[in-house]
């Protein structure tokens, strides 16, 4: 995997550090197409339909003999992989602070959501438990993985240079979800052609991702370098490490400002991502062919809206990018509870304006954050940051599938996600971001 650079600004030549910025761009390209293909599209429906065969005739499941709804199965799925997130990161990134050494554990956790990905090809029948497994062990690792990526950020790039590697770095991944969603949609619409049916095209589907996934991560794992920090050597024991951690960020009241918005926030983002697929198959009735080509049109526009946002953002400053992008999410969520049953237009056009928002609001969320770490802890404090990040957070799920089991009304459970953006967008507007970047050690850019 490669040896221990000491050093820790993120500089060195230029032409290192663009090498490292490709390499690390490959990640999001590998790890995306599970986002897209797997949690977007094709997994929130099937696993519902497998629940449903498996469910009483009450319509209820009874995993561990505890009653849920077959149509909420996958939003506590969600909830609970994150609970399983927030066990394990905080362990796994203070090793790799302590020990500076990110790469391996990123290949381990890599290859292990690789796996659990590819294993759904094994989901069938009403093996619903099975599902809800592989679920929670790739989406748990995908977070881990992704929090140490994530990590390398303020290493490979200067504090002028963070807004626009991070939004490459999402414009690939939307552009690698993109070409998966083409190839997905050949496969599904034609499977009678290719002699498999429905349910395994679907499969087909959801193991190709892992697949991907598990090749392209040998690219950022070549590119990118291990450093160790400058108390690296510390004899401290994991747990006294993370109980130094949680005092260390009592010590910059600021960046947990920062992390709270986002948590609200992105809990809204990351719900509508994985629940998308189900409000549309299951309220609007609308086709599986139709909600992969909305998801398609998604990445589309993605990767143009991240790398346009991008560009507002070196003219008006990141914090008030991600504003304007939260008042766009809130009319994207109201519009949604308003949309009429089966028509398609209207959810392509839902479909296009959160394209042109999401990857933007999430880069520049990504490469704010990145300033308001303290040099030396990216990894423990990108795990904090990793817990409400990719369609992991516990809390926006939860209420969605609470309101669906209350109401009946897949309407009633979209729209209760507004309160996240809303609130959000308020924490994060009282935020003085400049001092912030000051207080935590680092250099303030010019736009923020």
């Amino acid at each position: 995997m490669g040896g221990i650079t000491v050093r820790t600004d993120g500089a060195g030549t230029a032409g290192g550090r663009r090498r490292e910025q490709r390499g690390w761009y490959f990640y999001d390209w590998a790890c995306s197409v599970y986002s897209t293909s797997v949690l977007t599209v094709f997994l929130g429906p099937y696993l519902t339909s497998v629940a449903k065969a498996a469910a009483d005739e009450e319509g209820l499941v009874h995993p561990l003999g505890i009653p849920l709804s077959a149509g909420s199965f996958f939003a506590y799925t969600v909830s609970l992989s994150v609970v399983v997130a927030v066990l394990v990161m905080p362990l796994v990134s203070a090793v790799a602070d302590r020990t500076g050494r990110k790469k391996p554990l990123l290949g381990l956790f890599a290859y292990l959501g690789a796996a659990a990905t590819t294993g759904m090809f094994f989901l069938d029948g009403d093996r619903y438990l099975l599902g809800g497994a592989l679920l929670i062990v790739a989406n748990a690792s995908q977070s881990v993985a992704a929090m140490l990526s994530n990590a390398f950020l303020p290493q490979i790039s200067t504090p002028e240079e963070r807004d626009a590697v991070s939004s490459k770095g999402w414009a690939f991944g939307y552009a690698a979800g993109a070409l998966m969603l083409v190839l997905n949609l050949v496969l599904y619409t034609m499977h009678d052609s290719f002699g498999l049916t429905e349910s395994t095209a679907v499969r087909v589907c959801l193991a190709s991702a892992g697949v991907w996934w598990g090749v392209f991560a040998l690219v950022p794992l070549r590119r990118l370098r291990d450093r160790r920090t400058p108390d690296a050597g510390s004899s401290a024991s994991t747990p006294r490490r993370l109980l130094e951690t949680l005092r260390d960020m009592r010590r910059h009241p600021l960046t947990l400002a920062f992390l709270l918005a986002y948590l609200v926030y992105n809990d809204g983002i990351q719900t509508v991502i994985s629940q998308a697929a189900i409000f549309g198959s299951e309220e609007l009735g609308l086709e599986q062919s139709t909600l992969i080509t909305a998801v398609l049109l998604v990445q589309v526009l993605a990767v143009a809206g991240a790398l346009a946002l991008g560009r507002i953002a070196r003219r008006h400053g990141a914090k008030r990018t991600v504003l304007g992008s939260l008042a766009a999410w809130t009319l994207v969520v109201a519009t949604a509870y308003f949309m009429p049953s089966g028509d398609t237009a209207w959810f392509f056009a839902l479909a296009a304006g959160i394209g042109l928002v999401m990857g933007g609001s999430q880069a520049l969320s990504r490469s704010l954050f990145s300033h308001l770490v303290p040099p030396g802890k990216e990894a423990e404090y990108f795990a904090a940051y990793e817990i409400s990040d990719r369609g992991t957070s516990w809390l926006g799920p939860l209420v969605f599938g609470l309101t669906y089991q209350l109401t009946g009304s897949y309407r009633d459970a979209i729209i209760s996600l507004v309160i996240f953006f809303a609130l959000g967008f308020v924490l994060l507007a009282r935020i003085p971001v400049r001092r912030a970047v000051a207080e935590a050690g680092n250099t303030v850019p010019e736009k923020l």
